[in-house]
């Protein structure tokens, strides 16, 4: 059976401070993406870097666009083109085909937009075909964007149930102190026991890129718990593929700490933009937070509805402190959730099947 991968390269990896497309480490990265296919992995790539390319291209037309939305807009477009040339050209080399697939927030939301993205990306793969993800700036608003690509691999790496997810950055892991201090080592394997984020990493981001290490732990923490190794290391290293899947001890691993559904693996993608949310008194969060019993969330826990959500939509769950429990689909709308709240002997709004607590 294949193995299936998931490797997000970023724009710092692939492009310099010009935002010239860096030939070298993206002919190695490729070269190193074929190698995997001839061991039987399926590959999945999730690459920044069309920005940063457009940016180097339009040249004086760029300065005709006052709007710096439209200008990003541009950019991403004419780099895009730019990126996925370098990639059908590299690829044809080793004999394997690629797609463009371009994702906006908007795909996760719904079940339904979600199981057509996965069938998509489930036939690439099946045919030998590598899937290259980008954001679709294009046609991206801010409430609708990803934190950054990081967010998306994580993302489709629980939407393809992948076996070990990569985030390729410039930097060889994750470091307990500032990387570029000589007493600082590089973590070895992540536990959520012995390090905590906020200790040891400091927030910022690239030149290049939306996201930083905080958000890379953030992101590798979550699909570790659904089931997804995770690794963090170096995409300019020549031989970094090699030294992951050979165990080298080389960037910073995050071992699997859960396993969950593929119904739970989307709610897991939607935690951050829900149509609504409902309130639960102190028993009914007592309830869905023990381990030892599966339970769906009953109309007699509800004390609050808030949102216009319908029937299949994902809704919040949060206590009676607003603390958000997780999420859920819903089995009816709003308004019978309003006029059921309190009530004995009622369907459950979420069913246990479609309920993911940890959001």
């Amino acid at each position: 059976m294949n193995k299936r991968i998931v490797i997000k390269i970023g724009s710092q990896v692939l492009c310099d401070h010009d935002g010239a497309l860096n030939q070298q480490v993206l002919s190695s990265l490729v070269g190193q993406f074929a190698d995997l296919y001839a061991e039987d992995w399926q590959v999945l790539l999730v690459s920044s870097g069309a920005v940063a390319a457009g940016s180097g291209l339009a040249g004086e037309r760029m300065q005709r666009i006052s709007d710096p939305v439209a200008r990003k807009q541009v950019m991403a477009a004419t780099g895009q083109v730019r990126l996925m040339e370098n990639y059908r050209s590299l690829f044809q080399q080793h004999d394997l085909p690629v797609a463009q697939v371009l994702a906006t927030k908007s795909d996760f939301q719904t079940r339904r937009h979600y199981l057509n993205m996965r069938g998509c990306i489930e036939a690439l793969l099946s045919a030998g075909i590598v899937p290259v993800v980008n954001e679709n700036d294009v046609v991206s608003v801010t409430e609708l964007m990803f934190t950054d690509n990081d967010e998306l691999a994580g993302l489709l790496a629980g939407m393809v149930n992948a076996d070990l997810l990569c985030l390729l950055s410039t930097v060889a892991g994750v470091f307990d102190g500032q990387p570029d201090d000589p007493a600082s080592r590089c973590i070895d394997s992540w536990d959520d026991d012995r390090y905590q984020i906020e200790d040891i990493v400091l927030r910022g981001t690239s030149t290049l890129g939306r996201g930083g290490m905080h958000n890379k732990i953030s992101v590798a923490r979550k699909i570790a718990n659904l089931g997804t190794e995770v690794v963090i290391a170096d995409g300019t290293d020549p031989q970094i593929m090699q030294r992951i899947l050979g165990k080298e001890n080389t960037g910073t691993r995050f071992p699997i700490t859960g396993e969950v559904s593929s119904a739970k693996r989307w709610l897991a993608t939607t935690d951050d933009h829900v149509a609504g949310s409902v309130t639960i008194n102190e028993g009914a969060a007592r309830a869905l937070l023990d381990n030892s019993q599966l339970t769906s969330l009953l109309p007699v826990g509800i004390e609050a509805v808030d949102g216009h959500f319908d029937r299949g939509d994902v809704i919040q769950i949060r206590d009676a402190s607003g603390t958000v429990l997780g999420c859920g689909k819903a089995k009816y709308d709003h308004q019978r959730a309003t006029d059921l709240k309190g009530q004995h002997g009622q369907k459950p709004l979420i069913h246990y099947d479609y309920l993911y607590l940890g959001a």
